[in-house]
């Protein structure tokens, strides 16, 4: 009976462990959602300038930053992604650590890291392409100050 509660003491505090990483994994996936919406919006402005088969240099202008920003968000959603696999392999080296009675901080500390730096880089490319999308913004003259 020792032998039980010892054994569902330590499943716990594996579970315990594995929690904060879950709402991790939560939060990048929320993140993923608002990049494949901004993807879909350049991808559909891109479609519309295409079929309007007017190759102003506007147009040809307003393409270019709209390919930019595509591989902007894809590097960000890529990024983002590895993140989040990372995180994962992470929760799973926490439990196959358990089962084999093994301290698996040796690689779950590397992972975790490496899944931050991913996660850090991939933010900082959403950053970048937002800062393309606002220069597509141009104001009237008399608006501006």
């Amino acid at each position: 009976m020792q032998n039980i509660v010892e054994d569902l003491s330590t499943v716990s505090h594996v579970i315990q462990l594995a929690v904060a990483p879950v709402f991790l994994l939560t939060g990048i996936g929320a993140i993923l959602s608002v990049l494949a919406v901004r993807l879909g919006r350049v991808v559909d402005r891109y479609r519309i300038l295409i079929e309007r088969d007017s190759h102003s240099s506007k147009n040809l202008q307003e393409i270019r930053l709209l390919s930019n920003r595509a591989v902007w968000v894809h590097w960000s959603i890529t990024l983002c992604t590895i993140s989040a696999l990372l995180v994962a392999t992470v929760i799973v080296a926490l439990f196959i650590g358990y089962e084999r009675s093994k301290d698996p901080s040796h690689i779950v500390a590397p992972l975790f890291i490496l899944a931050m730096v991913c996660l850090i880089i991939g933010l900082i490319c959403f950053l970048r392409e937002i800062s393309l999308s606002t220069h597509t913004i141009d104001l009237p003259e008399d608006l501006k100050e």
